[in-house]
């Protein structure tokens, strides 16, 4: 299957629409879906300077970045990060759904001074 058409159509919307590229991003991390994630990932790097410089950028080979960025890659953390890092976004967390209950730490296991 040959996808570059739309890969470049995609890079094109990354490129002038960077909040369209991070909803996308974050909605794919939602789902779960590590192929739709990889494929969004290889098409938002010819966005940001291709893959050339994205390696530049987190000190990997271009073969690796591709393997990695592949339909079989598996990226590790620190490259997915790095990959982020590279076209100016990063990875965070937050709670599901606006009513989360907020959890404060537990004191428990804490012992306290007696007098």
């Amino acid at each position: 299957m040959n996808d570059r058409p739309n890969d470049e159509a995609m890079a094109e919307v990354f490129r002038n629409d960077q909040a369209y590229a991070v909803e996308l991003l974050n909605s794919i991390l939602e789902d779960g879906d590590q192929g739709e994630l990889l494929i969004a990932l290889r098409q938002m790097s010819k966005a940001f300077g291709g893959m050339g410089k994205i390696a530049e950028q987190t000190q990997n080979s271009r073969p690796h970045l591709y393997t990695v960025l592949s339909e079989r890659g598996n990226p590790e953390l620190r490259n997915f990060t790095a990959i982020l890092a590279a076209m100016g976004l990063r990875l965070t967390v937050q709670p599901i759904g606006k009513s989360a209950p907020r959890r404060r730490p537990s004191a428990r296991g804490r012992t306290s001074a007696v007098a």
